[in-house]
């Protein structure tokens, strides 16, 4: 695929993703006489998350697949949510169950996230799919990271000997991000808020991909002419939503950058809609 403007267009990417979806969907519904399935949980009022799960719903109802939704206020205890997540991974119409990150403050999310089991673990948020990823192994990878490869693929970017630097080191995403680069055989570094000089490392990056949650992190100054930029930074300012990327002033400096919004977050969502459909397409072979 290409540009003409160096911006990458995810919301275009997902919406042929999503109609691939859709067929399949379709299929396995004629196979198996029921729709996939999608389980979520949703903890508290957070708006964002509260925001992220009706959107994740609008496009499993525009794909056909069946949502199972529960919500807990956010006083609900730890044993509360741990019964409504056994509920749903228990719940035959379930192939893939999704608890909204983060947690309301003063709940553990790792007692949650191994409630899930890898098979149904459709964020790959699970230590089993997390080191299935690390080990190149069959499993299933966070459905940011894995949506981020998918954009690169489209547009063309060539990651064998690239120098990488992520920006990030979550569980979630900067690690497996990482990960999958690794696999494609480019060279990648790791840095994080902390780093010190952060901008000197960022400026050798080939594909530099911010995932700090920090907005305007990253300024042209900190970008290698012709890089490939990847915002996965999205934060909700007095202003709008904002990435990481100081978007207007890097599209002048990289060859390619991806927006907020209408970057890495429509790839999010049509990967997870790919990832439901897998997962029960292996559920239904079991």
């Amino acid at each position: 695929m290409t540009t003409n403007d160096g911006v990458i267009d995810g919301t275009a990417v997902a919406a042929r993703i999503r109609a691939t979806v859709g067929a399949g969907v379709q299929a396995f519904s004629a196979e198996h006489g029921r729709a996939p399935g999608l389980g979520t949980l949703l903890v508290g009022d957070n708006p964002a998350s509260r925001t992220y799960v009706r959107m994740k719903h609008r496009a499993c109802a525009e794909v056909g697949i069946e949502s199972i939704h529960h919500v807990l206020p956010a006083d609900a205890s730890q044993e509360d949510v741990l019964r409504v997540t056994q509920e749903l991974v228990a719940d035959p119409r379930v192939d893939g169950v999704l608890v909204q990150m983060p947690l309301p403050a003063g709940l553990d999310p790792e007692p949650v996230i191994l409630a899930v089991p890898p098979e149904k673990d459709v964020d790959g948020f699970h230590p089993f799919n997390l080191g299935s990823v690390a080990s190149e192994l069959p499993g299933t990878p966070s459905c940011t990271p894995a949506g981020v490869m998918t954009l690169l693929d489209t547009y063309g970017v060539e990651l064998a000997g690239a120098d990488a630097v992520v920006i990030g080191r979550s569980r979630t995403v900067g690690m497996p991000m990482a990960l999958l680069l690794l696999h494609r055989n480019a060279t990648v570094t790791v840095t994080h808020l902390l780093t010190k000089d952060l901008a000197a490392k960022t400026r050798t990056a080939d594909v530099l991909i911010s995932a700090a949650g920090a907005p305007g992190l990253v300024t042209a100054d900190m970008v290698k002419p012709g890089a490939v930029v990847i915002d996965i930074g999205i934060t909700r300012t007095p202003e709008g939503l904002r990435g990481d990327v100081d978007f207007d002033a890097v599209r002048e400096v990289a060859s390619l950058v991806s927006p907020v919004p209408g970057g890495v977050g429509p790839m999010t969502i049509a990967t997870l809609l790919e990832t439901t459909l897998r997962l029960a397409w292996d559920r239904a072979a079991r």
